[in-house]
């Protein structure tokens, strides 16, 4: 049997919670090896789709393939392939952090080591420690163990580092870093803008249950917010600032007369939109939006 180009496809994928429709219509697609993340605000269908995915929800409509299953039945040989970090989840108090990482091993076919994971996560210094004495952070660490034990092709980390310090944060950025040099899967979802522009290969921006823009992060955007601006100072100390489609021409037009005049451009630099920009300006509410909103709490 062939093995399906993508890990996860998802067509039209629809999901209601009575007369709320969370996911309306959503397309995707996610490429083995590769790392894919779902940005958007609280509520934007996020949390469904990937429950969807998971096989713990059922969809609505729209077909939906993950390593080539349908989620909905749970077959045992997709479970056995995927790594799984909820939102939130509770586990086994009463064990040490090593007890609980080699129970779940044992449920795996061909498990990372029990010690590999506990260094990859940063837990060392409380691998036998109780489970109940961990901090939030530290049970947050555990929980992404949980999911890299199994040593699955596929991995869900929805909102993985929520709670972590900054070390902590890197450490589990250099552990999704080896799941993809190691060809694995995985599909992030996240808050935190800074760590999809570093860890994610594509992106997709999820608003009102729809896809609103899918790429890079670094070339993701429409319209306005892939402009670059270039600010300076004139010869006058003036500070000057213009948008721009291309730079490059405007640089050029800039240098040339200051080296004709034997000067320098002043505090010269170019920037483009960061994800973040091009997140808030997708995500930003209109103003009529804002305005039914506001009615609708009076």
């Amino acid at each position: 049997m062939s093995t399906p180009p993508d890990a996860i496809v998802v067509r039209d994928l629809r999901k209601s919670y009575g007369d709320h429709e969370a996911v309306r219509g959503i397309d995707f697609a996610v490429a083995r090896g590769e790392v894919f993340g779902l940005l958007g605000p609280n509520g934007a269908g996020k949390t469904t789709t990937v429950e969807v995915l998971e096989g713990y929800r059922e969809r609505d409509g729209g077909d939906v393939a993950v390593l080539g299953h349908d989620p909905a039945s749970r077959p045992r040989a997709l479970r056995e392939r995927v790594g799984i970090v909820l939102q939130s989840s509770g586990m086994y108090r009463f064990l040490s952090v090593r007890e609980a990482l080699a129970h779940w091993a044992s449920l795996y076919p061909h498990p990372r080591g029990v010690d590999e994971v506990v260094a990859l996560c940063g837990l060392q210094d409380k691998a036998d420690a109780r489970i109940r004495t961990l901090s939030g952070g530290q049970a947050r660490r555990l929980d992404l163990a949980l999911a890299l034990v199994g040593d699955p092709e596929l991995i869900f980390l929805d909102e993985p580092t929520t709670g972590f310090d900054p070390a902590a944060r890197r450490l589990a950025w250099e552990a999704v870093r080896e799941l993809r040099g190691l060809g694995k899967t995985v599909l992030l979802t996240t808050h935190y803008l800074d760590e999809a522009q570093q860890l994610c290969d594509r992106v997709a921006i999820v608003k009102d249950g729809r896809i609103l823009a899918t790429g890079p992060p670094a070339e993701l955007g429409v319209g306005a917010a892939t402009r670059a601006q270039v600010r300076w100072r004139d010869a006058d100390g003036r500070p000057q600032e213009r948008e721009v489609e291309d730079p490059t021409a405007l640089v050029h037009e800039l240098t040339a007369a200051a080296l004709a005049r034997g000067g320098t451009v002043a505090e010269l630099t170019v920037t483009r939109p960061s994800l973040e920009d091009v997140y808030l300006q997708l995500t930003a509410e209109a103003p009529a939006e804002r305005d039914e909103q506001a009615v609708a709490r009076v």
